[in-house]
């Protein structure tokens, strides 16, 4: 903008070179500052796209995460890092408490009488948790597809606000993915039977 030039107001990711490279090769001040930075641009990109390319060849080669992804709103990077960080559903005795291992559940304050839940715990596996709160703000924002979880996920954000039922949709998400995997059944859109 400082040296008169605009953008179209949305430029596609891999369109994006081919659409700004011309109007910085039409002013030579700007081409010897810009070019080598879209030269790099390019190199990331092309990086990014074979990465990405194999995380997806790597999820669809996994029966567990091809599980995993039918539900809506995780996709391949999300079955791929909870496949990896539980490693053996086996590991842990009840689902319930792979939440708990990922830092999904609330603190507790006890002492005498009281009793006061508070912020979630954040124990464990940092990146676990944030590909689960990923999930779950891709089901809950994002996908078109309806289901039990999303539903009861949506009436607790009218009723405790959006972090708070993003934290409890993915918190439900990790008992829900290594129930699936322990018992080798698949997702079901119905009830959410049994599932805290």
């Amino acid at each position: 903008r400082v040296f008169g030039l605009r953008l179209p107001s949305r430029v596609d990711q891999g369109s994006f070179d081919e659409r700004v490279r011309p109007l910085i090769e039409a002013d030579p001040d700007l081409s010897h500052a810009l070019l080598p930075l879209l030269d790099a641009r390019a190199v990331l990109y092309k990086a990014y796209r074979e990465l990405d390319r194999r995380v997806k060849q790597a999820a669809s080669h996994d029966e567990t995460c091809l599980r995993f992804m039918a539900i809506p709103g995780v996709g391949p990077i999300a079955a791929l890092t909870f496949r990896a960080a539980v490693d053996d559903p086996a590991r842990f005795t009840s689902s319930r408490t792979v939440a708990a291992h990922f830092g999904l559940t609330p603190r507790r304050y006890q002492s005498g009488e009281m009793d006061n839940p508070g912020r979630i715990s954040k124990a464990g596996d940092r990146d676990v948790r944030a590909t689960l709160y990923a999930a779950a703000n891709a089901m809950m924002m994002r996908s078109v597809a309806s289901s039990e979880i999303k539903s009861w996920g949506l009436r607790l954000m009218r009723r405790k606000g959006r972090r708070r039922a993003l934290v409890a949709v993915a918190r439900k998400l990790a008992v829900i993915m290594h129930r699936m995997w322990a018992d080798n059944t698949e997702f079901r859109h119905g009830k959410m039977e049994g599932i805290a």
